[in-house]
């Protein structure tokens, strides 16, 4: 025997749990069902230590397109505004101040023309270019024991949030489980999704869920599931795993370097723990792995059957990692995890962001990183930069690399759009009401007032222009 629901969600990370979220709260759908194979949600990459605590605006991730900084930027406002108005006990998130640094003249004339003339001081009113001395004042390890005689510039701004996206995944859930319409299923593994007259049934350890609509959230194990029913036979998968050092508290906030446009890939940068304010983390390293989820051997197999072993995935690959700028990068990170070598690779990445740094104040964060799968277009042999999403049959499969968890909101409310079409209009969105409780808490430049936390660079103000 079947249980039955007009919605079922595959996947606890906050991917799935911000959908569940949203339909749960702001739709009329009469039943909703959360399955999770791990035995809590939030499990993989959504857990504190398996992803940098960043919530990406595009302000100062300098490989963003200003097109792409304008669709990132709502994102990750109504997840900063659903921060601000159900944790005002910074239990989940901090804020800082954060910026991306520029040294050298030709780094510094780089910033200069993204501010003023690419548009991004337009977009980013609460974005402003600082000096030498300003940038001691907020980040003093960054300036300490640096060259006096080189030029320095950074974009600033105290938008720096910095999240435990496991903690947000739960509390999306615990908000959800207030509606009698929700039932969550932990400890669920789900075995095969078959298409029926009335929507889909989903088979799991536990038992099988019949349901007119599904929404498939499940990160790298999206596109499987996907190709399994016959959709994203033109895409592949290219799994980067990140990894990460520690160090003692050097920074206050985060200190972003400018990243290489052709990659997807963050460049190195220094980040304050959310929770623990005695150290900095600095990565993340980016190394490609035949899995899907970081330290299981047992996904080997999973990504087998992602890339089908075909002329096209193996053509695409040689393709993108033939390129003059990704390969060496891709051999360079290879170079990070190997012992005494990789932190004496890794250690002038550190002292780009803090000179004085010395091998031994830094260490591997051991069981630190997850794997983010980078989609590949086998039909365009190239790497398609950012999310994906295939939309079937009263389905949608979600595969959410970086910056996926900083723009779940704004996807989770795409796909509840989506979600009440397929159900043939019978229930609504209300959407205004969405937003006055996401974005609607979001302090804008002109709200003023303290935006920084006691800890952070005191003394920035919202409307600090």
């Amino acid at each position: 025997m079947s249980d039955s629901y007009d919605l079922v969600i595959v996947g606890g990370g906050i991917s799935g749990a911000s959908l569940l979220y949203t339909t749960a709260k702001f739709t009329d759908i009469d039943s909703i069902a959360l399955v999770e194979k791990e035995s809590e949600v939030a499990a993989i990459n959504s857990h504190r230590t398996n992803n940098s605590q960043t919530l990406h605006f595009g302000d100062i991730e300098t490989n963003y397109t200003l097109e792409k900084a304008r669709e990132v930027k709502e994102g990750a406002e109504l997840l900063a505004g659903y921060l601000e108005h159900h944790d005002s006990d910074r239990e989940m998130h901090s804020k800082r101040s954060k910026m991306v640094l520029g040294v050298g003249e030709e780094e510094v004339a780089q910033l200069d023309r993204r501010y003023d003339e690419e548009g991004f001081g337009e977009l980013f009113p609460k974005l402003r270019p600082i000096g030498r001395k300003e940038i001691a004042d907020l980040e003093p390890k960054v300036v300490e024991g640096r060259d006096p005689d080189v030029e320095m510039r950074a974009l600033q701004t105290p938008d720096g949030y910095v999240v435990d996206y496991g903690m947000t995944t739960k509390s999306f859930v615990e908000q959800a489980a207030e509606e009698a319409s929700v039932d969550i299923y932990t400890g669920t593994e789900v075995t095969s999704v078959e298409p029926t007259r009335e929507g889909y049934e989903i088979a799991t350890s536990e038992g099988d869920f019949e349901c007119e609509a599904a929404v498939v959230a499940a990160g790298s194990h999206s596109l499987q599931i996907a190709k399994e029913l016959g959709y994203g036979q033109d895409k592949v998968l290219l799994p980067v795993a990140g990894s990460f050092f520690l160090a003692d508290d050097l920074l206050n906030g985060k200190v972003y370097t400018l990243q290489m446009k052709k990659l997807p890939f963050a460049a190195v940068h220094g980040d304050a723990d959310v929770h623990d304010g005695s150290i900095t983390r600095f990565g993340p390293t980016a190394k490609l792995v035949p899995t899907l989820e970081r330290g299981r051997i047992s996904t080997v197999s999973d990504f087998l059957d992602v890339f089908g072993l075909n002329a096209a995935a193996f053509l695409s690959y040689a393709n993108i990692l033939s390129d003059r700028v990704l390969l060496p990068y891709v051999l360079r990170n290879l170079v990070y995890d190997l012992p005494e070598v990789g932190p004496r690779q890794f250690l002038p990445h550190v002292q780009k962001v803090v000179p004085s740094v010395e091998l031994d104040d830094i260490e591997r964060a051991e069981g630190y990183g997850g794997v983010r799968p980078q989609i590949v277009d086998t039909s365009e042999r190239s790497l398609d930069m950012g999310e994906a999403k295939i939309v079937g049959k009263d389905i949608i499969f979600n595969i959410t690399p970086s910056p996926g968890a900083s723009t779940c909101l704004k996807n989770a409310m795409r796909d509840a759009r989506t979600v009440v079409d397929f159900l043939d209009g019978d229930y609504a969105f209300d959407e205004e009401a969405f937003r006055a409780e996401t974005i609607g808490h979001f302090p804008t430049a002109d709200a003023g007032g303290p935006s920084v936390d006691a800890d952070g660079a005191a003394g920035v103000a919202a409307d600090d222009d």
